[in-house]
């Protein structure tokens, strides 16, 4: 098994397109399944699939995040250029973090218009991809 993607719920599709492509997500696909409800299926440019889903389901009212989701975590090359360029795009990253010393991850967060939270990640020179079971041996 793997998981194929998250799927988030958001009040205004077009604001929640502008946001996520601003972070570099491209569309991949769109799906109308009437009474004005769409899904749009987006990934990055180097994934080889489908790694978020947005649904617009304007009958069902807005958003609300609640307390039982945290956040979205995406991983960057260069942190600095990173907030750089979404900052220029209009977004508003916050402050640059070492949340685990000087020698780990550099991370910033930022929200998305429905209030969902995502972390930007850059790991440490020689760190793999992602996170595996190495990172708390």
């Amino acid at each position: 098994m793997k998981t194929l993607f998250v799927s988030y719920r958001v009040t205004d599709l077009d604001r929640s397109l502008a946001f996520y492509t601003a972070l570099g997500y491209g569309e991949l696909g769109r799906v109308e399944v009437g009474d004005g409800a769409r899904f749009v299926i987006l990934k990055f440019p180097d994934e080889p699939s489908a790694s978020l889903e947005l649904v617009h389901r304007p009958g069902d009212g807005p958003v609300a995040v609640g307390n039982g989701f945290d956040h979205l975590a995406i991983q960057v090359d260069a942190l600095d250029a990173t907030l750089e360029r979404l900052t220029a795009a209009g977004l508003d990253p916050g402050p640059v973090q070492h949340p685990s010393g000087p020698r780990g991850p550099k991370t910033s967060w930022l929200a998305d218009p429905d209030g969902y939270r995502v972390e930007l990640v850059e790991w440490p020179s020689g760190h793999s991809d992602g996170m595996t079971a190495a990172d708390f041996a």
